[in-house]
């Protein structure tokens, strides 16, 4: 009998994850004062590792899907894979200067994320249901942990919430699978329906976004800047797997099912956003609004479609990663200060935070010269030409009510005397390490054609 041959060069870069990861949690138990710096280090080693291993995948020549069909190899796969690598560095260095400047660093901290990225990147190239749930369940156990990281109170509870409330998503997903699996006799992803329900949980799309903003306040600042970003990139992007390959035939039924998530998601989040006077509830509500807007540019089923939505999802994972870094800055230890008067005046306390911050949150708002402008603009055309034009207006006003909610903040730290006596965090490592990210705001927010091109080849799926 023949051995079939077995294909690793495109798990490579998950294979590398979890042996980081496997290493640096035996070395946590075994070496027991190495030092975090060390840890931090390799961990970057790692997620390097995998980008190289990634990367190397774009000019993959074999098939389309490999190890029975059930990971899947195209340029779509490659960028997602790097957006998410990045937001998993970003999320490692701040977490590094986050539990050391509360006392609260453990060593786990680390392995954790590497198996937490790595199952957002499985999630995101997966092709076979089995599989996409598998990697599910990785990225959902550790951010769990990660999740109730810290010893307040608040990241206890907000834990608990999410492992509660996800186990009920995953149980959704697995039941759509179930059924898939009864009416075909195959789980893979052409075969596969009703598990709309698991997808709008990860992206917290209403109605399905009530873990959100509990979840966001109690976890660990750090944790919320790596879940916010790198979750919804992954699930996204298994999302437009699902819609645009096993529900293709069927385009017509689907697309007023996201019209309607991208809409009631656009205005509730928009509005509710309003009415916070927590900065990190406001940015998960903000979560919940943008999460509608990639919906709105998938709208347009096809290259279209997502050629925007991975434009919006790399403007949208540089934005929120890098503004709940300033918001882990201002909160100087622990989570005392992330009451919007804690804003108040922050330029005269700290002009390069308070410039951040804004930055990020004209991002958000989508105002120019940000990466969010140009994001917004290209799933509204998306969505014109697909015919949605009365969901785009939808999407403009709504901008128009959120745009209130950052503008806010922006006031507060330039127009308002401080209410609080403190200072933030004037460590240099989180700066520079913000700093990418506002780059990056700002360089494809002026020279979008820089990515354009790579995104738009991306958007072919290979089946």
């Amino acid at each position: 009998m023949p051995t079939p041959a077995i294909e690793v060069g495109p798990v490579m870069p998950e294979l590398i994850l979890v042996g980081v990861g496997v290493i640096l949690l035996l070395a946590g138990v075994v070496a027991r004062k190495i030092s975090p710096t060390t840890l931090l280090l390799l961990c970057l080693v790692g997620i390097a590792a995998a980008a190289v291993a990634a990367v190397r995948l774009w000019d993959w020549d074999g098939g389309p899907t490999v190890l029975a069909e059930s990971i899947s190899t195209d340029r779509f796969g490659v960028v997602v894979r790097v957006i998410i690598l990045g937001v998993a560095a970003m999320g490692a260095v701040l977490g590094h200067h986050y539990f050391e400047r509360s006392g609260e660093g453990k060593a786990e901290f680390y392995p954790l994320l590497l198996f937490a990225t790595a199952g957002m990147t499985l999630f995101a190239v997966s092709a076979d249901l089995i599989m996409a749930f598998l990697a599910l369940e990785i990225l959902s156990l550790s951010l769990y942990v990660l999740t109730g990281f810290s010893t307040r109170l608040g990241s206890v509870e907000g834990a608990m919430k999410y492992f509660l409330l996800g186990s009920f998503s995953s149980a959704f997903f697995l039941f759509g699978i179930a059924m898939a699996y009864g009416a075909s006799g195959s789980t893979r992803l052409t075969a596969m329906g009703l598990l709309a329900v698991g997808f709008a949980f990860k992206v917290s799309a209403v109605p399905f976004h009530m873990w959100t903003p509990d979840v966001y306040q109690g976890a660990p600042t750090a944790v919320t800047g790596f879940m916010s970003a790198g979750t919804k990139v992954a699930a996204f992007a298994a999302f437009i797997r699902v819609f645009n390959i096993s529900f293709q035939p069927i385009t017509w039924d689907w697309q007023p099912i996201v019209w309607g998530l991208a809409a009631v998601s656009i205005v509730a989040g928009s509005v509710l956003a309003i009415a916070q006077t927590d900065i990190k509830r406001l940015l998960a509500y903000s979560s919940i609004s943008h999460a509608g807007f990639v919906l709105l540019g998938l709208t347009a089923a096809g290259e279209d479609g997502i050629g925007a939505a991975l434009f919006y999802l790399v403007a949208y994972a540089a934005t929120v990663i890098g503004a709940f870094g300033v918001v882990m800055v201002v909160s100087a230890r622990g989570e005392r200060h992330t009451s919007l008067s804690s804003y108040a005046g922050l330029a005269r306390r700290s002009p390069v935070a308070a410039g951040l911050l804004t930055l990020f949150l004209l991002s958000l708002a989508g105002i120019p010269p940000t990466a969010g402008f140009v994001a917004k603009v290209a799933v509204f055309r998306a969505a014109t030409e697909a015919g949605y034009w009365f969901l785009v207006l939808i999407g403009v006003l709504a901008s128009v009510v959120a745009a209130y909610a950052y503008l806010r903040v922006v006031v507060l730290m330039f127009m308002r005397e401080p209410e609080e006596d403190t200072r933030p965090d004037e460590s240099w490592l989180p700066r520079v390490a913000l700093a990418i990210p506002a780059a990056l705001v700002l360089l494809f927010g002026v020279f979008p054609g820089l990515i354009v091109g790579v995104l738009e080849r991306a958007a072919v799926l290979r089946w």
